[in-house]
């Protein structure tokens, strides 16, 4: 499953969890969770709370715009 994060500018613990849960019910299937361009602030979230150390989460690289 692919997750664009280009426009997203805001994201709190609770998405965090929810991408967190989600990557694991994809795992169950024998899915990945694909997270691309988030801007600078959101990645920055995401390796605050790990989320791009789960199993099954890759992580796409910053928004080229901002980059």
């Amino acid at each position: 499953m692919v997750v664009d994060l280009t426009e997203l500018v805001f994201a709190d613990s609770s998405l965090m969890l929810d991408l967190g849960v989600l990557a694991r019910r994809l795992r169950v299937q024998e899915r990945t969770l694909r997270l691309c361009s988030p801007q600078p602030q959101v990645m920055r979230l995401i390796e605050i709370v790990g989320l791009n150390r789960l199993p099954g989460v890759k992580l796409e690289g910053p928004s080229p715009a901002l980059a």
